[in-house]
Order: C-alpha cells, then structure tokens, then sequence
C-alpha cells in the first residue's frame, strides 16, 4: 500500500484529537487507526511510532538551507538566527488551534518534552553542517545552533504551557530576538 500524504495528515488529525480528549497515555495507535479506518499497520507506515505522530517535524532541511542563505561576514548566531526567523516565516502554518493542541500535549508530557529536544538535536546537527560547510568552526557553529535552539524551544514549551491565547509567532520571534547581537535584520 503507498503512503499517502492525505492519511498521514488524518492519522496525525485524529492522533491530536484524541490526545488531546483522553490524554497521550491513554490512547493506543490501534484507537487511532480505527478512528481514521486504516489498520494499525497503515498507521505505522506513516509513523514509526506513536510519538512521531504528534512529534514529526519535516522542516529541518529548509531550516539548515535558511541558515546556510546567511551572508558569512555575519556572527555565527546572527546567522542562525535570522535563519530560522527566515524559516519562521516561510513554513507553512498549521492552524493555530492545531498548533495550540500539539505543543500543550507536549510540553505537558515529560516523554514527549524529552523526543521534542532530541528532535531538536536533529536540527542543529544540520544547522551546524551549513555552517561548518562555509568555514565556521565546528565549537562556534554547535553553540550558535545550540543557543537559537534553545531559545525557539524554551519560549515553545513555555508558550505550550500557559493558558493564553497569544499567538505563537511573536513569542518564537521574540525568543530570537533576545539573542539579537545588534545587526540589523
């Protein structure tokens, strides 16, 4: 059977919901098969697990390209940084009740807190590869990965965490510009 795009974005549609009703513990991949009217075996053809379904982060590669696109003569976390406001602004947006519902389970998941940041490893190790592709030093380029990271993952996880309303936009933006090094975007 061929992986479509279509069921992935139900299954991932339905993983939410039901996550987001019964709680990440509670609800088993079979459930959400069942609720989407695959098997569990198309489930797993689209996630390798069911972390994946509401962890799955497609985007790395255009990131690692945003920071790559950086002028060189930039400090290293400038580069970074306006690389992933970059990428910020050119992903496509999820809804943001969807969004919302993703990042509140997990920030409130310690399992899924703990996958979100080795996501984020992922990241940076690419971030770090275009760096060093244009002559940064490998300890420069994993600081300044590291840094923009973790602030974008901070400000996240807070942002999942709270009860507002406020949208997640500005709060990455205003994340990134903490680390602003004067330069002007």
């Amino acid at each position: 059977m061929a992986r479509t795009p279509a069921t992935a974005e139900r299954l991932r549609a339905s993983a939410l919901r039901l996550f987001s009703a019964h709680g990440f513990d509670d609800v088993t991949v079979e459930q959400i098969a069942r609720d989407v009217g695959v098997s569990h075996m198309t489930f797993f053809r689209h996630f390798p697990t069911k972390e994946d379904a509401i962890l799955d982060d497609p985007y790395d590669p255009f990131i690692a390209e945003a920071v790559a696109a950086q002028p060189a003569e930039l400090p290293s976390v400038e580069r970074v940084r306006r690389g992933l406001l970059r990428a910020w602004d050119s992903v496509p947006a999820a809804t943001p009740e969807e969004t919302r519902t993703r990042v509140t389970i997990i920030a409130g998941h310690p399992r899924l807190r703990a996958r979100a940041w080795q996501n984020t490893q992922q990241t940076e190790s690419l971030i770090v590869e275009a760096l060093t592709a244009r002559g940064t030093p490998r300890r420069e380029a994993v600081v300044a990965a590291g840094a923009c990271l973790g602030a974008v993952m901070a400000a996240l996880l807070e942002w999942g965490s709270e009860a507002s309303d406020a949208p997640l936009g500005p709060t990455i933006v205003d994340a990134l510009g903490l680390l602003a090094t004067g330069a002007k975007p």
